[in-house]
């Protein structure tokens, strides 16, 4: 049986991105920018052999998902599948807000005087989903447990169907938090990151029901896709 391998791909920069409001469940499409920094990163992976193809149900991940099999040598024959479960995380009533607002509360309730000082120390998806939770007026963000069961399982499901189809190289198209939650969930001893970059691929190893990590946050296969855009200008 053929190894499985989750390229996990953050969305491309979108308008809140762009703005730098609060973007969970509430979505926003890509920017001209961003559009092109994705068509750059199709150009780098359009050699890659994929299985499949996955994104979540969000706006900004299925335009992604679209701009990537479009400039695939075989983009058209790639099967793509759409499953919620990959989305980002919910952030209720802080939704639409600007960031620096819900992550200027945040660390307060966590008893940090600053975001870079929550970021520097040992604190964990678990706090901060806890905080989220705990801020949110509406009563819409979920529960650690919630969010926890919510992205296991999807990406564990999405691993796991293709590996009983003979595995292969799969494209996952997701969100920045929930790329780094997941990685967290793989290897408890990873950082808590925050910041993966727009359009960045994360490689996942699957095999006899274990993740492993094999890269984070790469954005190789962007600058691929510009060299060989600037080779075909010469």
């Amino acid at each position: 049986m053929t190894d499985t391998t989750l390229y996990i791909v953050r969305h491309g920069k979108t308008m809140f991105n762009t703005i730098e409001r609060v973007q969970g469940w509430c979505d926003t499409p890509l920017t001209k920018q961003g559009q092109e920094g994705i068509h750059f990163l199709g150009k780098g992976l359009k050699d890659i052999d994929f299985a499949h193809a996955y994104s979540s149900d969000s706006g900004r991940a299925i335009e992604t998902t679209r701009i990537i099999l479009s400039e695939h040598e075989k983009g058209k024959e790639i099967p793509y599948f759409i499953d919620q479960r990959i989305r980002e995380w919910c952030f209720g009533s802080l939704e639409g807000g600007y960031d620096m607002e819900m992550w200027g509360v945040i660390p307060r309730v966590l008893n940090f005087q600053t975001y870079d000082e929550m970021f520097t120390t040992d604190v964990t998806f678990e706090q901060i989903a806890n905080a989220i939770y705990q801020t949110d007026t509406a009563g819409w963000a979920e529960t650690y447990e919630q969010l926890k069961h919510r992205v296991w399982t999807g990406f564990e499901d999405i691993a796991h169907q293709c590996e009983k189809n003979h595995g292969g190289n799969v494209l996952v198209v997701s969100h920045g938090l929930t790329i780094a939650f997941l990685l967290s969930l793989i290897d408890p001893a990873q950082p808590v990151r925050a910041g993966l970059l727009n359009g960045s691929v994360t490689k996942v190893n699957y095999k006899n029901g274990r993740f492993t990590i094999q890269g984070i946050n790469d954005t190789s296969y962007i600058e691929q896709g510009k060299q060989q855009t600037r080779k075909s200008y010469l």
